[in-house]
This record gives C-alpha cells, sequence and structure tokens, in this order.
C-alpha cells in the first residue's frame, strides 16, 4: 500500500477546506476579533464606554480572585478527564469483546442520554440528590436514616454533572479505537501465555492511546465551559469560569473585563488543542511506515 502525502501547495487540498476556513472565519474568527476589540474598551456607570485602554487586562492580572477560580476550573477539567477515562475504558472493552451482541443496544441507550437535554438531565440529577430526594429516601427505607446523604450544592456534585455529561464522549472515542485493534494480536498474547490482565495492560490499552487521548483533550475542551453544573448542582457555591464570565457581563455589567476572561479561558483550550497535535504530529512521524507488498 502506497501513502501519498498532500501538501497545501495543492489547489484541490485549498479548494476542500475552503468553505470550512469560510464558515469558521465567520462564526468563529470574527467574533473573536470583536471580543478581543471589547477587552479593550472601559466602562463608566454601567456603561460602554468605547476607548483604547489597557486597565482591563491589568485588572485581569492584578487580581487573584479570577486566577483562583480559573484554576479551579482547570483543576476539575482535570478530574473529569481522568473520571471519564477510568469509567470508559472498561464500558469500552466490555462492548467491544465481551459483550458485542449487545454493543448495539448499549450504544443506542448512550446515544439516548446523550441527545436527550442537558437542562432536564442536570435537574433531575438534583431531584435525586436532594435531602427529600430518592437516594435518601431509598437510603432511609434501607435503614440508614433520613438525610443520609447531602452531596448536593457541592464541588462533588459538581463533578458528578460534569462526568456524566461528558462521559460518551470518551466512551465513543476509546469504543472506536479498541474496535480497529486486531484482535489476532491479543489471541498471540493469550497463546504466549498472558493473561488476560496483561494483554489488556501491554497490547489493548497501547493500541487504544489514539481513542483514549482524543476523548480526554475532547473532554478537557468541553470542561472548561461547563455552566450547567456548577451553577445547578453546585449551587454557585464553587463557580468556574463560564458562571465567572456570566456574572461578569449580566450582574457586574462589565463586559470588556468579561471578554478579557472569555479570552483567557479560549486561550487555554486552544494552548491544549495546538499541544495535543503537535504530540499526535509528533506521534505519528515516529510510527513505523508501512511497507509495500511485493508479493
Amino acid at each position: 500500500m502506497r501513502i501519498t502525502a498532500k501538501t497545501w501547495r495543492d489547489p484541490t487540498l485549498w479548494l476542500a477546506t475552503l468553505p470550512l476556513a469560510a464558515i469558521m472565519a465567520v462564526f468563529f474568527l470574527i467574533p473573536l476579533a470583536m471580543t478581543a476589540l471589547l477587552s479593550f474598551q472601559g466602562t463608566e456607570y454601567y456603561r460602554l464606554v468605547w476607548t483604547w485602554s489597557t486597565d482591563t487586562w491589568i485588572d485581569v492580572f492584578s487580581h487573584w480572585h479570577y486566577w483562583s477560580i480559573l484554576i479551579r476550573t482547570l483543576t476539575m477539567a482535570l478530574i473529569c478527564v481522568a473520571l471519564c477515562i477510568f469509567i470508559s475504558l472498561p464500558v469500552a472493552y466490555a462492548m467491544v469483546h465481551r459483550m458485542p451482541a449487545l454493543s448495539n443496544h448499549v450504544t443506542i441507550l448512550i446515544v439516548f442520554a446523550f441527545l436527550t437535554d442537558a437542562v432536564l438531565k442536570t435537574f433531575g440529577w438534583v431531584l435525586f440528590l436532594d435531602r427529600t430526594g430518592v437516594l435518601n429516601g431509598a437510603l432511609d427505607v434501607l435503614g440508614f436514616g433520613a438525610n443520609s446523604t447531602d452531596i448536593l450544592f457541592s464541588s462533588s456534585a459538581t463533578m458528578l454533572g460534569m462526568v456524566y455529561n461528558l462521559l460518551p464522549y470518551t466512551i465513543f472515542c476509546i469504543y472506536l479505537s479498541m474496535a480497529r485493534i486486531d484482535r489476532d494480536l491479543m489471541l498471540a498474547a493469550y497463546d504466549a501465555g498472558a493473561s488476560r490482565f496483561r494483554t489488556f495492560w501491554e497490547v489493548t490499552l497501547p493500541l487504544a492511546r489514539p481513542g483514549i487521548f482524543a476523548g480526554g483533550i475532547l473532554v478537557f475542551v468541553l470542561a472548561l465551559g461547563v455552566f450547567l453544573e456548577p451553577k445547578v448542582m453546585g449551587g454557585g457555591t464553587s463557580p468556574m469560569a463560564a458562571e465567572l464570565i456570566r456574572q461578569t457581563f449580566e450582574t457586574r455589567v462589565n463586559w470588556p473585563l468579561g471578554a478579557a476572561l472569555t479570552l483567557v479561558v479560549i486561550t487555554i483550550g486552544t494552548a491544549t488543542l495546538a499541544i495535543a497535535g503537535a504530540v499526535a504530529v509528533r506521534a505519528m512521524r515516529a510510527a513505523p511506515e508501512p511497507q509495500e507488498d511485493t508479493q
């Protein structure tokens, strides 16, 4: 098999990417430029004043409060990525190797939960975790007493909602990666005397690394902008970046500051994608090239 690498000198490649480039320019680059322009304006008596000033950015970099919320957002996003991958690995492995006959049914259930409105799912968790909700009622029947759990309106409840809403991304990415693994490699490991755990650790897991990597990056970028979970399930006790930006725009009516904080979050997400892309390109270059079969 011969692989032909295309470069940007090829006009067909330019024509193929032109529609996507136009969409990105209209719906992303132009609004991003307007947001950057807005961050250099000022406010006076809760009104926007069109002046060229760096006071907003000085305010962002001189107040620890903003950065503490951004650090909390990054920490919650990383924990969410770790939990999603930890849960998705056995689910994807079971769908591929342990219950392939039921994998389509499980996929439909996951897609159905994924397509359900996030507001309904989030408020459903509130009803389930409330002091007088289903969870405490069931524990009371089992003899643990009323109000035996009280995790609602806390960081734990926020993390629960984030993992629940973002879990399908890692499940599908890892599932697709595991489904492409040649089963003969696993059978060869079994024939060599490897146990199921060692085969998974030394064969399946390394080959499923692209799906794990893609799912983790996707969940991390999406977790940076979560809004419902910290607001509804967390009760606003531990606000994250999206809630801070909303309060800045709506409550404080400070649009330049909200635009600056938005750019900071976008920069973090863009840097994450850039690093992930560089790592992926480096891995592709380090991988051995397929050889053409001469027979």
